[in-house]
């Protein structure tokens, strides 16, 4: 702590940090995204069409659903990643 109150501090400090926290969510949520395609499409891939059923095929449809949501939400954040970087460059800019 630099001892400033946050009035004091330079303009966009912490939604600098804020941001560098967020890039980094965005991108761990991604490489799980990313993890879990691959280890769905491998068990596809590999497990014999008479094993996918029941629960397996339920398994495999849940880990889909999954990824795709984890896909999404890396999107998300990647959209508020560029709005919080813009109304950073906008503080620093007036500041």
């Amino acid at each position: 702590m630099t001892g400033q109150s946050p009035s004091q501090q330079q303009p966009g400090t912490s939604l600098d940090q804020t941001l560098e926290k967020t890039e980094t969510v965005a991108a761990e949520v991604q490489r799980a995204a990313d993890n879990l395609a691959v280890v769905n499409n491998v068990l596809e891939q590999e497990l014999p069409a008479d094993v996918q059923v029941g629960e397996v095929a339920q398994a495999l449809e849940h880990t889909g659903r999954l990824e795709k949501k984890l896909a999404e939400s890396a999107e998300a954040l990647a959209e508020v990643n560029a709005a919080l970087s813009q109304e950073i460059e906008k503080r620093n800019a007036a500041a």
